[in-house]
């Protein structure tokens, strides 16, 4: 048989009592409590779980506890719900959960949903009337204004056809979940099972996950194996977006995991305790002051946090704001991930919003532009968010941390960069690894390249050039190896820089010696030619030269990049044509007296002391001139 066309997670929200369970087991035949206590009491605590397939559409019910002391367990059940079931009661109409719940549900982005008047049996047609006529009212300029109210009874079975009618026709609707992005399923459950081990359960909210692949748990950073995975009861090749789905983990035990915690595709994705967002207050919240504590929810996981507003000390009832949540435990959450924040004390839900920025910057008066940013960031545009975020960061960034500052694959990141650099504004320093740098600034750079190497000539004009190490050196740790590369590569392509080796200079610079220099330099390689091979002392040719030691040792560089003479050991430097001669020496005497020569015999052909004998053969050792054979040297 073919598989559901299409994967919907329906949550249910509602006062206590109103319902909420009954109707679930009437739609699925499943009652979704499963604790021993909430069968005793009657009510739900935890979350619960039932499926229904209808016309190629597979449901997933998250049934959530109606009770105001399990409103965190309702929030857990709340992640990756695409449309809402709100039960009210037509013997009570809309109360105080009713209320939150609804608040809730709007705050996370829900966008669709039906109303089920529940126990439509206990009251005559005007009392259903009336309470119709006043849910109508409560959900005037709301998400669910217009949507299906569908009176029903778990009890006779009265209405239930016409919701399941209601709930398919929504569910039509609603957008389905990115399989193609990155896997995240956040843990709402996790136990063992004797024989399997580890399993978790959540809402798959993208990706998929298949039994062999392996995942990453967060906050922790634990890479773990999938053994097998499960949907809707039954044992499944792969489980995809949007889908309730249970995930057996070898190589864990299940006391280590718990509901909060969230499994990912590995490699991709960092926690965070610091996160930029848009927060807005529920009209009925009190006045929160800057650095206000609250509970923080997002997925299934929750915590404490501190807000900071970016431009303002405090946030009016109703209003919305930049804020930044500075989280007591670590959390992974992406951009576009709703959250609710409840007062710390007492314990009520005042508020919710998107996060923008998972990865927040600590704030400070220096950053003018931060709500430029954030509402760039708000707007969603993939290229002017990749254009902002790479000219926020000073030292360019990298694909790894694109990819785990937004979750956009690698290709969507490569296909924005390549237009981006077309314009200017980006520029892409490096294409593996990725690095991006913002355009003004690698202008900025290539300037500084410049002018430090003009800079160089005027302080250095008998050097020929800067070395490539020394010149990145001195732009500081603020330029990144890749810029460096980029800009330079760039400067040289245009010539307006040129390279030999290891040495770069400004295009056509040449070394100009005055006629002092000119002298000094002759009588530098007079000194060493005229010595042969007993050469003198560096420091002693260098002492009787006109020009101070400084510039005297540049003029010996340029005879010693030129190749005319020729450094052996730190001490000994040698003519070029005396190494030449004894080159020539050495194959005569190869041919008159065979290959092999001996330290006394090669100090009498070159008529030198073993002072300069024993680094010369070792010289010719590391030219291949010749190879030490115990005592002796096979000339080659």
């Amino acid at each position: 048989m073919p598989g559901p066309s299409k994967n919907v997670i329906v949550g249910t929200a509602g006062h206590i009592d109103h319902g909420k369970s009954s109707l679930v087991e009437a739609l699925t035949g499943t009652h979704p409590d499963r604790l021993e206590e909430e069968k005793r009491r009657g009510i739900t605590i935890d979350l619960g779980f039932a499926f229904l397939e209808e016309n190629g559409v597979r449901f997933g019910f998250v049934d959530v506890p109606g009770h105001e002391r399990f409103v965190s367990n309702m929030l857990a059940g709340a992640a990756g719900v695409d449309l809402v079931l709100l039960v009210i009661a037509v013997d009570e109409s809309v109360k105080p959960q009713t209320r939150e719940h609804f608040d809730i549900c709007r705050l996370l982005g829900v966008k669709r949903g039906v109303v089920a008047l529940t126990k439509s049996d206990l009251v005559d047609a005007d009392t259903a009337g009336l309470v119709r006529l006043e849910v109508e009212e409560y959900l005037r300029g709301s998400f669910l204004e217009g949507a299906p109210v569908v009176p029903v009874s778990a009890k006779t079975q009265a209405g239930l056809p016409e919701l399941k009618h209601a709930l398919l026709a929504i569910a039509q609707q609603a957008p389905g979940k990115d399989v193609a992005r990155y896997f995240r399923l956040p843990v709402d459950r996790a136990f063992a099972i004797k024989g399997f081990g580890a399993v978790v359960t959540g809402t798959l909210i993208s990706g998929t996950v298949a039994p062999g692949d392996e995942v990453e748990l967060f906050p922790v950073g634990k890479r773990i194996r999938v053994r097998g995975v499960q949907s809707g009861g039954k044992t499944v090749e792969r489980a995809v977006a949007g889908q309730r789905t249970a995930v057996n983990l070898a190589g864990i035990e299940h006391a280590a995991l718990r509901r909060g915690m969230v499994l990912a595709t590995p490699g991709k994705f960092r926690v965070t305790r610091r996160i930029d967002t848009r927060l807005e207050l529920l009209r009925s919240a009190p006045k929160m002051k800057q650095r206000s504590r609250v509970h923080f929810h997002s997925g299934t996981c929750e915590t404490v946090a501190e807000l900071v507003f970016h431009a303002q000390k405090e946030l009016a009832p109703g209003e919305n704001a930049f804020a930044q949540l500075r989280l007591q435990d670590e959390v992974l959450v992406l951009p576009g991930d709703r959250f609710i924040v409840r007062q710390f004390s007492p314990v009520t839900t005042i508020g919710g919003g998107e996060v923008l920025d998972p990865l927040a910057r600590r704030p400070t008066l220096r950053d003018a532009g931060r709500a430029a940013f954030l509402e760039t960031l708000q707007r969603g545009d993939r290229f002017e968010v990749l254009a902002a975020m790479t000219e926020r960061a000073m030292l360019g960034i990298t694909l790894e941390e694109i990819v785990a500052r937004t979750g956009w694959l690698e290709d969507e990141i490569r296909s924005a960069a390549n237009a981006l650099s077309q314009t200017g504004r980006v520029r892409i320093v490096s294409e593996e690894p990725l690095v991006l740098f913002f355009g003004t600034g690698f202008d900025e750079v290539r300037r500084k390249i410049a002018a430090r190497i003009e800079k160089f000539h005027k302080e250095n004009p008998l050097l020929p050039g800067i070395s490539r190490e020394d010149l990145r050196s001195s732009l500081g740790r603020r330029v990144r190896p890749e810029t460096f590369r980029a800009a330079l590569d760039e400067l040289l392509a245009q010539k307006m820089l040129e390279a030999q080796g290891e040495i770069v200079k400004r295009a056509g610079a040449a070394i100009h010696l005055d006629p002092e220099e000119a002298r000094t330099k002759e009588q530098i390689e007079k000194a060493f030619a005229i010595a042969g091979l007993a050469v003198p002392a560096v420091r002693e040719v260098l002492s009787k030269l006109p020009v101070e030691a400084r510039r005297a040792e540049k003029i010996l560089q340029i005879l010693l990049r030129d190749k005319i003479l020729v450094r052996v050991t730190p001490d000994l430097i040698f003519h070029h044509d005396a190494l030449a001669q004894l080159r020539d020496s050495l194959s005569v005497f190869k041919k008159t007296n065979g290959d092999r020569i001996s330290v006394p015999g090669f100090k009498e052909l070159t008529g030198i002391t073993r002072k300069y004998a024993i680094p010369l053969l070792e010289y010719l050792d590391r030219e291949r001139v010749t190879r030490r054979a115990g005592d002796e040297r096979v000339i080659l």
